[in-house]
């Protein structure tokens, strides 16, 4: 099993980019966010300590993730993991788990786009309040203002998606990727791709990272 890591701010587009990759590569998209919203709605033991330490506003222990992480690598296919590591100890902690080359850690693809577009993304997106339906208020605007096309529910702005909150993840997210990105570089594991432009290009360019043709 190989195991590439996806890191990048938010609103870069992991998420997209790592949905059209998967489909191509034939690798498996693990995204721990959507790992832990599984095992809290599955209400798995596992989930339901993860749901009381956010229920308390903390952050969920390393511990809890890598025993989340556990079943992903038990199973068959390669890997590109989403959201992990964002620690320096983390890191470390998985490539003492999984190793690195072809069976272990291949590399880690660090996503990047300007401030100004990665802004634009996330503080012109509007949810639907009913079915979750996602809109852009430039980029993919719905029919009638404020109202969803798919079941006519109400759009509204996430409240990390505000100015403030987004100018906060950022500083987060700059944080982490000050100590990560030249761990992985000093291991020659870390490759920069550029997150602009239309999804299958960005798409194309994390393929060839990995060896694989677009398709």
């Amino acid at each position: 099993m190989a195991v590439w890591l996806l890191m990048g701010p938010p609103g870069v587009g992991k998420g997209t980019a790592a949905a059209l990759v998967c489909a191509r590569a034939g690798c498996r998209h693990v995204s721990t966010g959507d790992l832990l919203r599984a095992a809290v709605k599955a209400r798995t033991p596992l989930g339901l300590e993860a749901e009381q330490v956010m229920g308390r506003g903390e952050l969920v222990s390393d511990d809890l993730m890598f025993a989340l992480l556990e079943d992903e690598w038990r199973q068959r296919g390669d890997v590109l993991l989403d959201g992990f590591p964002r620690t320096r100890g983390q890191a470390e902690r998985l490539e003492t788990r999984l190793g690195t080359g072809d069976s272990g850690i291949r590399g880690a693809i660090g996503l990047e786009a300007p401030e100004a577009v990665i802004r634009a993304r996330l503080e012109g997106r509007r949810v639907c309040r009913n079915c979750g339906a996602t809109f852009h208020i430039r980029f993919r605007p719905p029919s009638r203002g404020g109202v969803c096309d798919r079941c006519g529910g109400v759009l509204e702005q996430r409240p990390d998606d505000r100015p403030e909150a987004v100018r906060r993840r950022l500083e987060v997210f700059a944080e982490q990727r000050a100590v990560l990105e030249p761990y992985y570089r000093q291991r020659g594991l870390y490759h920069a791709v550029e997150a602009t432009g239309e999804p299958d290009s960005i798409a194309a360019r994390i393929l060839a990272v990995l060896g694989k043709p677009w398709e």
